[in-house]
This record gives structure tokens, C-alpha cells and sequence, in this order.
């Protein structure tokens, strides 16, 4: 399906070295959006703009860290000074470290919380302004927020990061008190299953089985279905906001 609409916008993708993000950053150029690619992997990034431009796209690295101001600043201000301002986010970077609550991984924790909570929030507080303007001169504005099934369903060892997926979720619920009356849209995207490197990292064996077990019983989600996900919810008329999108693969329950 072609979304003709998202083209001309100027986007910002967080988390776009790999994954979801990596693929909604493929999907957006190709619907002829500029696309600014955040991340840390400064060689992921300049592999994906010149992957982007070989299709006849636009596209901008930024090598930047969710968890550092100061970075999160500097890429803001680099895509203005090459795009100028963005009228859609694409609110990506996460990180998934699973473990039982009993064995206290405080640095865990905190990694997590970092980049899936304060690492959001950043992104939200570095380009409301930007989104708050497009709006005001009569364009579209969009913040897609990407979380998790997790916010909702509960998995042994998966506690402390359903919790930040789940706060992620509230976040963007409570976001729409704000921005809708000023019409930018807030968009919350929950994925299940799906096969990105998150599940990578999970280093618990028993975690692990689990997860591959899971991964052959049910199948999983390309990063390339969610991105159609994404792209569909920005490319709906400015009055019209998807709100909240929960996608699946069919078996998973």
C-alpha cells in the first residue's frame, strides 16, 4: 500500500540502526519523507542513508544517545540546520534486558528505564516545539510512540520492562490531553512478537528457550509489518488520529 500523503514530511526515527526502526526509516523515505536516523551505531547509520539514497531518498545520520541531553540537542539542531524543522517523530529507541525481579540487576533497571522512559520523554520535550508548529501552520503533525504488548500482558522475567512499556503507553494517552486540542496527533504503537535484535539480548537461558519456543510456536512480525503500521497511522488525514494500535502476529494471543 503506498501512503502518498507522507511525502514532503520531514521525520525523525529513534533506535534507526536496526529493527523497527531501521525499517521505519526505510518505509518513510521510500513514501518520499525525509528521514533523520538517530542512533548510536554511527556505521548502521551511514550503511541505511546510503542504502535510503540509492532508492532515490533522503536521508540524514545523527549519531546521537536517548540518555544524554546534550546529544539529543545537537542532533535536534543538526536536523534543523539540514531539513529544518519535523512535523513527525517516530519515538523508537528501546531496550529489553529481561531477568527475575529477585536477582536485582539494578544497572539493568536502570538501562532500561533510561532509554525507554527518560529516553522518550527527551525526544518528546526536544521536538514538541517543532510538532506544536507544524500543526499551527495548518500541516500535520505527528508523535508515534512505539511500546510494547508487554504494556498490557505480563511474562515471568519481562517485569521491569513491561513496566516501561507500560508507562510508555500511559505517557502517550496522557500526551493527547495536550497535544490533541493543538492537533498533533499521538500515536501508541504496542508490536507482539517480533524479530528485531531485542530478543538478542536476552542472556537468561531459561529466558531464552522461552523466547525461542515462543518465536517457533507462534511466528513472529517482520520489522517491515510494524513499519507499514507506522507509516499508515502518519499518512491518515490530519484530523483523524489512530490513537492506539496493538499488532500481532495472528497466533499470538
Amino acid at each position: 500500500m503506498s501512503y502518498e500523503s507522507l511525502s514532503g514530511r520531514t521525520a525523525v526515527v529513534t533506535g534507526a540502526a536496526s529493527g523497527i526502526g531501521e525499517a521505519a526509516a526505510l518505509r518513510l523515505a521510500a513514501e518520499g519523507a525525509r528521514v533523520a536516523l538517530l542512533a548510536r551505531r554511527a556505521d548502521r547509520l551511514d550503511a541505511l542513508v546510503d542504502k535510503i539514497r540509492a532508492d532515490g531518498g533522503q536521508a540524514l545520520a545523527v549519531v546521537a544517545d536517548v540518555t544524554d541531553d546534550a546529544s539529543v540537542t545537537a542532533a535536534r539542531d543538526r536536523i534543523h540546520e539540514v531539513f529544518g524543522a519535523a512535523d513527525l517523530v517516530v519515538n523508537n529507541a528501546g531496550v529489553m534486558v529481561p531477568g527475575p525481579v529477585e536477582e536485582g540487576r539494578l544497572e539493568e533497571w536502570r538501562r532500561m528505564l533510561d532509554t525507554n522512559v527518560t529516553g522518550v520523554l527527551r525526544i518528546i520535550r526536544t521536538f514538541t516545539a517543532d510538532l506544536v508548529a507544524a500543526a499551527a501552520r495548518g500541516g500535520t503533525a505527528d508523535l508515534v510512540d512505539v511500546s510494547s504488548v508487554s504494556a498490557h500482558l505480563t511474562f515471568p522475567g519481562y517485569t521491569v520492562y513491561g513496566a516501561t512499556k507500560a508507562a510508555v503507553t500511559h505517557l502517550s494517552r496522557s500526551l493527547r490531553t495536550e497535544f490533541g486540542p493543538r492537533d498533533v496527533r499521538v500515536t501508541n504503537i504496542e508490536p507482539g512478537l517480533t524479530d528485531t535484535e531485542l530478543k538478542t539480548s536476552v542472556r537468561d537461558p531459561e529466558l531464552s528457550g522461552q523466547l525461542e519456543g515462543m518465536f517457533a510456536e507462534i511466528g513472529a512480525l517482520s520489522a517491515a509489518e510494524v513499519a507499514d503500521v507506522i507509516a499508515y497511522a502518519a499518512s491518515r488525514p490530519r484530523h483523524v488520529n489512530l490513537r492506539q494500535i496493538m499488532v500481532l502476529p495472528t497466533r499470538q494471543a
